[in-house]
C-alpha cells in the first residue's frame, strides 16, 4: 500500500513538473509566432517592430559583442547583491538587538529605498568619477539593499515567544539565541529577500549605466540598449532586451533553486507532503 501511494505521489509530481515547464513554452510559442505573423502582414518595418527571427539573427550576428557588455553588467550585479546580502543581513541582526537601534535606523532605510534612484545615481557617479564601476555598484546596491533589511528584520522579529522563553529558561545567551533560534527562524525570510534582491540589483545596474552612459570595451548592456535606440537599430536593441531579460530569469530561478535546496529537507515552506 505505502509503494502504490509512493508511486501515485511521484506520477503526480511528474505531471505537475511537466505541465509547469510545457504550459509556459507553449504559451511563450504561441506569442512569438503570433508576433511573427503580425509583423508580416502588416509589413510593420524594423525600425518600428522587428519580428523574433531577425532579434535571433540579430543576436546571433552580434553575439560576441552583446555578451561581452552583458558579463560586465553581469558583474556590478553579482557584486551589488553580495555586498546588500551581507550588509542587509548585518544591519538586520543590529536590528534585533534593539528596539531604539531599530526605531532610529529603519526609517532611513525607507528613505533610502524610496529615493529614486535615477535622481541620486547622478550625484554618486560625480563623487565616484574616479572609479566609475564602484558608482554603478553603489547604486545597484542601493536598489538591492531594502528587500533583504526588510524581509529579514521581520523573520528575526517573528520567531515563536514559546521558544524565546524557553531558550531564556534555559539561560541562553543573546548570541545563542540568535544563532539557533533566530536565525534559522528568519532564513525563509531572508531567502526571499534574495530572490527579490537579485531582480533588483540587475535592474539597479541597468538603470545606472543608462545614467552614467559609459562606452568603450567595459561598456554594460544597458550602453548596448541605449546606442542602439539612438542609431534605430532596433533590432539590436532587442536583442540586449532579450538577454537581459534572460539573466533576470536565469538570476530568479537560481535563486529560487537556492532557497529550495536549503529549505528543502527542514521547512513547511519547502518541504513536499504526500497526499
Amino acid at each position: 500500500m505505502t509503494i502504490l501511494r509512493r508511486r501515485q505521489s511521484s506520477s503526480v509530481n511528474a505531471q505537475g513538473i511537466s505541465i509547469d515547464v510545457v504550459a509556459p513554452i507553449v504559451v511563450g510559442i504561441l506569442a512569438l509566432v503570433g508576433w511573427e505573423i503580425v509583423v508580416r502582414v502588416t509589413g510593420l518595418p524594423p525600425y518600428l517592430l522587428p519580428g523574433p527571427i531577425l532579434v535571433l539573427q540579430t543576436l546571433i550576428n552580434d553575439w560576441h559583442e552583446l555578451f561581452a557588455s552583458l558579463l560586465v553588467t553581469l558583474q556590478i550585479t553579482v557584486v551589488a547583491f553580495v555586498a546588500a546580502a551581507v550588509s542587509g543581513l548585518l544591519i538586520s541582526i543590529l536590528f534585533t538587538q534593539s528596539k531604539w537601534i531599530e526605531k532610529s535606523l529603519f526609517p532611513y532605510a525607507v528613505i533610502l529605498q524610496t529615493t529614486p534612484i535615477v535622481a541620486i545615481a547622478p550625484l554618486i557617479i560625480i563623487w565616484l568619477r574616479n572609479n566609475t564601476f564602484a558608482a554603478l555598484v553603489v547604486c545597484a546596491w542601493i536598489v538591492a539593499f531594502f528587500p533583504i533589511v526588510s524581509n529579514t528584520t521581520l523573520g528575526l522579529n517573528s520567531v515563536d515567544r514559546n521558544l524565546v522563553n524557553l531558550f531564556q529558561l534555559y539561560k541562553a545567551s543573546k548570541w545563542q539565541t540568535l544563532l539557533y533560534l533566530r536565525l534559522p527562524s528568519a532564513m525563509p525570510y531572508f531567502l526571499g529577500g534574495l530572490r527579490i534582491s537579485g531582480g533588483l540589483a540587475l535592474i539597479g545596474a541597468v538603470v545606472a549605466e543608462f545614467v552614467a552612459g559609459t562606452g568603450g570595451a567595459r561598456s554594460g548592456i544597458a550602453y548596448r540598449i541605449l546606442i542602439s535606440s539612438y542609431n534605430l537599430q532596433i533590432p539590436r536593441m532587442f536583442a540586449a532586451l532579450l538577454l537581459t531579460t534572460g539573466l533576470g530569469v536565469a538570476i530568479f530561478v537560481g535563486l529560487t533553486a537556492l532557497s529550495e535546496w536549503v529549505l528543502g529537507k527542514w521547512h513547511e515552506s519547502a518541504v513536499k507532503h504526500e497526499n
